[in-house]
């Protein structure tokens, strides 16, 4: 699978929503927890994966706003595993020259949680490969609603004037500042909805669903995906002709 992967289309930006970890549980009769700890597996081969065919950023959907709404215990046990898997994956992200990234509430987490991030990207900041970016307690919305905020406070400090406003500037107060929009949306568990990510970013990213469950996800599957992304002609609202007399 990996030998038919076109290497001059490898896509700069993969964003992916880790679905299917709760369903993998109770399959087998277990506690959904039990799914979030087998996923750092997955996680482990997409960012390995990611990193052997060059691709520039991985963004990891892995705590949204909403799910703060789950129990209180899911919730404490995916915190402590995420200290736990910075704390393991730090060491080999140095190795590989991979660098950590955010985007979200980080305020919001525990401070066990927000001073062992800060360990990570600052640790992992002057690393050129792969970036890793972690979406945690994010959500498109809340985003978005951030960036007009900062606006709106810079149009009445009177630093810019309402006339100025554009894409460019909002994109520039989105979390995702200088991270290209992905090309590629991956989705695991069969669902096939955006949930509340990236809203902004993902206006022209080729949509991947797979029925695969994210505890099951390993390389081959990433590699499917990313052929999938290079059978597809990407047109930005121009025809398929006006593309093919470009190229």
């Amino acid at each position: 699978m990996k030998e038919k992967i076109d290497r001059n289309n490898i896509p700069q930006h993969i964003a992916v929503i880790m679905d299917g970890n709760g369903r993998w549980a109770q399959k087998k009769g277990a506690m959904r927890i039990f799914g979030h700890r087998n996923a750092i597996s997955a996680v482990r081969d997409a960012i390995e994966g990611s990193a052997e065919l060059g691709v520039k950023y991985i963004t990891l959907y892995a705590f949204s706003t909403e799910n703060w709404s789950r129990p209180q215990d899911e919730v404490n046990a995916l915190m402590e595993i995420l200290v736990q898997a910075i704390v393991d994956e730090v060491p080999t992200m140095m190795k590989n020259n991979i660098r950590l990234a955010t985007i979200g509430d980080i305020s919001s987490l525990p401070e066990g949680c927000q001073s062992h991030l800060q360990w990570g990207k600052e640790e992992t900041k002057n690393n050129t490969g792969l970036t890793v970016v972690l979406a945690l307690s994010y959500s498109g919305r809340w985003e978005i609603a951030s960036a007009v905020s900062e606006i709106v406070k810079k149009i009445v400090a009177g630093d810019i004037k309402q006339d100025e406003i554009d894409q460019q500037m909002i994109a520039e107060h989105l979390n995702t500042a200088g991270i290209p929009d992905p090309e590629l949306l991956i989705r695991t568990s069969g669902e096939q909805r955006i949930s509340n990510f990236m809203l902004w970013q993902l206006a022209y990213t080729e949509l991947y669903f797979t029925e695969v469950l994210w505890p099951d996800f390993r390389k081959n599957d990433l590699h499917e995906a990313i052929l999938a992304y290079q059978q597809r002609e990407r047109r930005f609202g121009k025809t398929g002709a006006q593309i093919k007399s470009q190229s």
